[in-house]
């Protein structure tokens, strides 16, 4: 089959990102044919700005080779201005370096022509030394320039003037930045922050006129050169380099000649064809949509995906617009804006400001409409912008976190058992690199299915980090606990508390090489800066050599968690809760008539049924615990400990009619075999008689659902404050596998897991791919984990019974008795004699 012939005019950021697109989805579907005015590849204009300071270099900004255009059988016509296309015949129609005319024929046709830079219309501006800052020329000639001459003249106050003023700076050149309004940046920043951006760069050496109106540039006649830069107050500057970088315009004049329809730029539709012809599209910045030009990259993207989308005829794709925020990185200054950051009539703001703050001081200004965030302005610190502007983009109401909203997403105190990775607590849609529209789903996909572990290998596969940088930081987290110990571009490890400088993995890897079997051991070994530690690490450290050593280490109960000494766990007001096992969430009669009795005599205040199939006794005073346990006379439920807590079940095959399996009995086998399994967080199971899937297992650790052919077990699911679900692990036909393989996994879990990790960021850290390979694949090893955890359990004593054997210290149950304070008697002075009287002699009376 003959296939259709594609041309695009534009080999920029835009157009070969479209290219990319649809060569995902429909790589055999068009015979490609690129035209690009300038003689390079694809390279990130972004980055221009670090070439020019030196920082690095023109090889290193290139996104798509000359080998990805051959690779994917592109032709490339690199050089080559396309000067006509003929709609009638369909022919785009160049001339190359040479003067040669290139021709080729199209079905469909692609116009990316991007934008140029505005040129003020002054006397003098075709002089020599007068450049814009737009591509790799502009770069290289202003880097020749800095190496001979002096003083340079940016015009234009905006992210583009100012990191060409950067730039120039380091490569010696004395800069003045001339801008006509009040403040710098004014479409990004509001007049505070403005202002301290500039005061920052002085500090650094740059120069500043603003207000000021250019009025020619004034040249030398003996070179032809630019001299001075003169202004309507009849003042001069002098310079023999002048940089204007006062705006750019889409570059429509082929679209013009092309009798296209153009109004601020070529409108297109929301399939992003042209409105005047079907078979021509326009995308980045020479488009116009619904009115709007855009600049910036990441909307820019999308519009490529919606066209690759059209163009591979899957015909569900519309681009409706972008809502855009601004994150910049200005001669190492970080900015963020987005919305309505300026204010105004019917609005509110919450504003934070501090000039004198370490690296050049910190500004936050946050814009409140009927309860909603409209906008935002940031500077200096900008490690919160991702977050408002998902608040700004949501639309949510704030008036619940308004108190704490200026601090920050960490502040808002709802972090639960996330951890404190905000990678880690991000949603597999949430947005991660705003330049490219990469979310954390597409990275985290990228990572396990290509087996990325460098920041390099995930910019080269997603672009996510390869434009402005800006999230660096947030894609080294999501591939630190994707790919876990595979991850090799990081060499930063984050300790396990202040008293120690070694991570997690380190203090595990060193207790199972060393043979350490205590806190101590492990103290001295890798060099703790304190003695004793602290209650963070040392309940860790406890977990890591019981884990690793089972009966060999020993316990230290006193660096467990108040609920796991207690053994029961703490409520707000003092008092605990108790809640029994239920096997599988099945009781009697019996069970039930002993709660009753127990909440009778101990006037417990609280009977509540969980979401665990249990029940729980709230109001439980300290001393009462051990009776308590005894007259209910049931195993401990471990819902305060890092354990197994519940085993969820359906009522199964031997009740419902549509159970498939006995869902019952499987849960009561699972819960007795690993009832008293401690694990780095706390572990839930569940079994579920049948696809309808009633005891929710797909979010649950460890999910098992009865099918007709026998079990499916999924893992790594959680219904916390972020529900996670569950990946599908594996088929299994018996019960005996069943616990062999959900013990094998609760095994590995138990020795590679952090504490406090729970089995969701465990298998997000290692992949899911490490957990089949050990389990699945490894045959020998998976039934070596079951006996590990059968040999690690048997023997295990039930706390609430067996107090010496688990070391409970039942001292702590004893009632307190409160210290009645003894009056102290106060002598009494005998008042002053009078004058004249006599002072009476003291009497002694002899012992009869």
């Amino acid at each position: 089959m003959k296939k259709s012939r594609l041309v695009m005019v534009g080999n920029g950021m835009a157009g070969v990102r479209t290219l990319e697109e649809l060569l995902k989805i429909a790589p055999d579907l068009y015979e490609i044919t690129v035209f690009g005015a300038e003689p390079h590849p694809n390279y990130n204009r972004i980055l221009l700005s670090p070439v020019l300071a030196g920082e690095q270099t023109l090889e290193e900004i290139v996104l798509n080779d000359w080998a990805w255009y051959e690779e994917n059988g592109i032709t490339l016509h690199a050089g080559c201005t396309v000067g006509e296309v003929d709609r009638t015949r369909r022919i785009v129609r160049g001339t190359d370096a040479e003067g040669r005319t290139v021709e080729a024929p199209y079905d469909r046709l692609i116009i990316a022509t991007g934008s140029n830079p505005f040129i003020l219309p002054i006397p003098g501006k075709d002089l020599q030394g007068v450049l814009a800052y737009r591509d790799i020329a502009d770069t290289q000639a202003m880097i020749d320039a800095a190496a001979t001459y002096r003083d340079a003249v940016v015009i234009g106050g905006g992210l583009l003037g100012l990191e060409a003023a950067n730039g120039l700076m380091k490569r010696g050149m004395r800069v003045t930045v001339v801008h006509a309004s009040e403040w710098l940046m004014e479409r990004q920043l509001d007049d505070v922050a403005g202002r301290m951006l500039q005061k920052s760069l002085v500090e650094r050496g740059m120069g500043f006129l603003m207000k000021a109106q250019t009025q020619e540039l004034v040249g030398d006649d003996a070179t032809g050169r630019v001299a001075a830069v003169r202004f309507k107050d009849g003042t001069e500057v002098p310079a023999q380099l002048v940089v204007m970088a006062v705006g750019i315009r889409p570059s429509t004049q082929l679209a013009e000649r092309m009798r296209l329809h153009v109004n601020r730029g070529i409108v297109v539709s929301d399939t992003l064809q042209t409105v005047t012809d079907p078979r021509i599209y326009a995308v980045g910045e020479c488009a116009a949509h619904r009115g709007i030009a855009y600049g910036l990259v990441a909307p820019l993207f999308e519009q490529g995906k919606v066209l690759a989308n059209h163009l591979a005829e899957h015909g569900i794709g519309r681009y409706q617009g972008s809502l855009t925020s601004t994150k910049l990185k200005v001669t190492g200054i970080d900015l963020f804006s987005a919305g309505n950051f300026q204010g105004g009539e019917g609005t509110e703001e919450i504003v934070m400001s501090d000039p004198y703050a370490a690296g050049g001081g910190v500004y936050k200004k946050l814009v409140i409409q009927d309860d909603k965030l409209v906008g935002a302005c940031l500077y200096g610190d900008t490690v919160d912008g991702s977050w408002y502007f998902k608040l700004l983009r949501d639309g949510r109401t704030v008036a619940d976190i308004r108190d704490k909203l200026m601090f920050g997403e960490s502040n808002i105190g709802d972090a639960g058992h996330q951890g404190h990775s905000k990678a880690a607590a991000m949603a597999d849609t949430d947005e991660v690199c705003g330049c490219n529209g990469v979310t954390k789903g597409a990275i985290c996909k990228a990572i396990k299915e290509k087996g990325l572990f460098t920041l390099d290998d995930v910019k080269k596969h997603t672009k996510a980090s390869a434009s402005c940088g800006s999230c660096t930081g947030l894609v080294e987290q999501i591939i630190m606990f994707t790919a876990g110990g595979d991850y090799s571009a990081t060499p930063k490890t984050k300790a396990v508390c202040g008293c120690t400088d070694h991570g997690h993995q380190a203090v595990r890897d060193a207790i199972r090489a060393n043979r350490l079997l205590s806190i101590g051991d492990v103290f001295a070994f890798m060099e703790w800066k304190t003695p004793n530690g602290c209650a963070t690490c040392r309940p860790a450290v406890n977990y890591y050599v019981t884990s690793t050593w089972p009966k060999e280490a020993k316990d230290d109960p006193q660096s467990r968690a108040i609920n796991e000494r207690s053994h029961a766990n703490i409520q707000k007001d003092g008092t605990y809760s108790v809640i029994p096992r239920m096997w599988g969430g099945e009781t009697t009669a019996a069970e039930l008539r002993r709660i009753a009795d127990v909440v009778d005599k101990y006037q417990i205040p609280t009977v509540k049924v969980t979401g665990g199939q249990r029940i729980d006794l709230l109001g439980v005073k300290k001393e009462d615990l051990q009776a308590v346990w005894k007259d209910i006379g049931m195993p401990s439920g471990h819902a305060y400990a890092k354990a197994l807590r519940t085993v969820k079940t359906c009522v199964g095959s031997e009740w419902c009619r549509m159970g498939t399996q006995d869902s019952t009995q499987m849960g009561k086998d699972l819960e007795r075999a690993m009832w008293r399994m401690y694990a780095p967080h706390k572990v839930k199971f569940a079994v579920s008689g049948c696809p309808r899937n009633c005891a929710e297992s797909g979010i649950k650790d460890v999910g098992i659902i009865g099918v007709d052919s026998g079990w499916e077990m999924y893992i790594a699911g959680n219904g916390g404050i972020k529900t996670e679900v569950a990946h599908f692990f594996t088929k299994l036909k018996t019960a005996a596998e069943v616990l062999e393989y959900t013990g094998a996994f609760c095994e590995l879990y138990r020795q590679e897991g952090w504490y406090l990790e729970r089995t969701v960021h465990y298998v997000n850290r290692v992949g899911l791919d490490h957990v089949k390979q050990r389990i699945l694949e490894d045959h020998e090893g998976r039934k070596a984990l079951w006996e590990q955890l059968q040999f690690a359990l048997d023997g295990e004593p039930d706390p609430w019974f067996e107090f010496d054997k688990a070391a409970v210290d039942t001292r702590q149950f004893m009632p307190v008795i409160p210290i009645v304070p003894v009056p102290v008697p106060v002598p009494v002075q005998a008042p002053a004699p009078s004058a004249g009287a006599t002072t009476p002699t003291p009497t002694t009376t002899a012992a009869a």
